[in-house]
């Protein structure tokens, strides 16, 4: 049942609400799920999945059946491990064997942990964890050792952060380790499905070759999703801000909380957003390569998201007193927009990205920087997607070209006009000059009349003689 709020807000937003009901009433999805034909330990995955996962849920489910399972199983293990490396009730020399630990875990048949806090979110998907297992051997032998290596890498990343007691005491410390930690909690899942698409033959075998491109799909979604939730991890007694970035605005994190340093703490934020937008030109040359729609969706949907989101935070201080999130009326126009082609996609990070450019501020120490991040994008953009066709332009050539003949013999008369008028006013300035020199044009005048005077009967003469000689007397 809708909150009374809720109903309120999409009264007076009706376009969000008209999303919604497209979103939920028109959409068909390129693949659907036949529970038909699922075991219950099937069932039982993605009951957890819908538990564990509001945005990737849906996305997940609509993906072709070579992809549907493999990747909802290693979603599954990938939020099992973060549920142990998020719980700080767990101390440090039990966290850190499970997480080194964790794939192996993936082999022993009814496995589980249930020594997660009563309150932990998720702590349901590991005290059941034997149906993620069962299903996980099910796998082809590929599948499985993708799922068993990127959980190998990321257990092993998180339980290094986990013993670091600078990291645990005053959190990330310089962008290159804000790098590193987003790389093992997201980069590296970019990795194990860009191997997944690969293999199942949706994705160009040369994503592979480029890892800059899959780890940037990982690395935006992650600092997006850190720049966004800064209330709620100082809340929890976090940092994930790099001290490298915040130190150049104020003195002490929880300085950025204090409404005092307001302006300092919304150029903070762009700092975060410029180091995050760093990476959204290499994310849409990925969504290039991708070979099937359910595949090029799953992918393209939590980008558009994160752009959405990006142009949500810049700029936004509400984000230092709450967590902030676009409305599932924006969600719902997102994926609509998203689910169709690469440059409805590109449309999608144009619209934000000028938003950004808009909201930019020259008082902003980052003001020249983000311009030149927001134009990198819309450069990129521009190169694969031209706003002025070449069709266009020869059209619009031969439009000029047709509509300036009828008008050829205009001009000309003009042009005539033009050197006609300039003979009179040189003339006119040459005979003013003259008459200033004292010029007499009255003498003149006479000396013209009487010579014409002269000619007229010189050729009156002519006429007379001519007349008598042919025999034609006077009249």
């Amino acid at each position: 049942m809708p909150k009374a709020t809720e109903v309120l807000y999409y009264l007076v937003h009706f376009q969000q609400l008209r999303s919604i009901i497209q979103w939920k009433v028109w959409h068909n999805p390129v693949h659907e799920r036949d529970e038909s034909k699922e075991t219950e330990s099937v069932k039982a995955c993605f009951k957890y999945l819908d538990l564990t996962s509001r945005s990737f849920s849906a996305v997940i489910k609509e993906l072709h059946p070579e992809l549907l399972l493999p990747v909802c199983i290693f979603y599954l293990v990938l939020r099992g491990l973060d549920t142990i490396e998020d719980d700080t009730s767990i101390p440090a020399k039990t966290k850190e064997p499970l997480l080194r630990k964790f794939h192996e875990n993936l082999e022993v048949d009814g496995w589980h942990f249930d020594g997660n806090r009563p309150e932990e979110k998720d702590r349901e998907l590991l005290v059941n964890f034997r149906y993620i297992i069962e299903e996980y051997k099910k796998m082809k032998p590929a599948y499985k050792d993708i799922i068993r290596d990127i959980t190998e890498k990321m257990g092993n990343g998180m339980a290094d952060y986990c013993l670091n007691a600078e990291f645990n005491e005053v959190g990330v410390q310089t962008v290159d380790d804000y790098d590193l930690y987003c790389y093992y909690v997201a980069g590296l899942v970019g990795e194990g499905l860009t191997r997944m698409f690969v293999e199942s033959g949706f994705g160009n075998p040369a994503l592979l070759e480029r890892p800059n491109l899959h780890r940037s799909m990982g690395l935006f979604l992650q600092k997006v999703n850190i720049t966004r939730d800064v209330r709620e991890d100082f809340d929890d007694n976090r940092k994930f801000w790099p001290r490298e970035i915040w130190s150049r605005h104020v003195d002490k994190f929880e300085d950025l909380f204090k409404p005092e340093n307001k302006e300092k703490a919304l150029n903070c934020s762009s700092d975060m957003v410029l180091n995050a937008l760093e990476h959204a030109d290499e994310c849409l040359y990925y969504l290039a390569g991708l070979r099937e729609q359910s595949v090029f969706n799953f992918c393209a949907i939590p980008q558009s998201m994160a752009i959405a989101t990006m142009d949500l935070c810049f700029r936004n201080y509400a984000m230092f007193q709450r967590n902030i999130k676009i409305t599932k009326g924006e969600a719902c126009q997102l994926m609509i927009e998203s689910t169709q082609n690469l440059q409805v996609v590109c449309d999608v990070f144009k619209k934000h990205v000028h938003s950004i450019r808009k909201k930019n501020r020259p008082q902003d120490p980052n003001f020249l920087k983000i311009s030149i991040a927001c134009g990198k994008i819309e450069q990129f953009i521009e190169s694969i997607f031209p706003s002025q066709k070449i069709e266009d332009v020869l059209a619009k050539n031969k439009a000029e070209e047709t509509k300036a003949q009828p008008g050829d013999k205009g001009d000309t008369m003009i042009l005539f006009g033009a050197v006609a008028t300039m003979l009179v006013v040189i003339a006119v300035s040459m005979l003013f000059v003259a008459w200033m020199l004292g010029a007499r044009f009255d003498t003149a005048y006479v000396e013209f009349k009487k010579a014409l005077g002269e000619l007229s009967a010189q050729f009156s003469g002519q006429s007379i003689t001519t007349g008598t000689e042919n025999g034609h007397g006077e009249l």
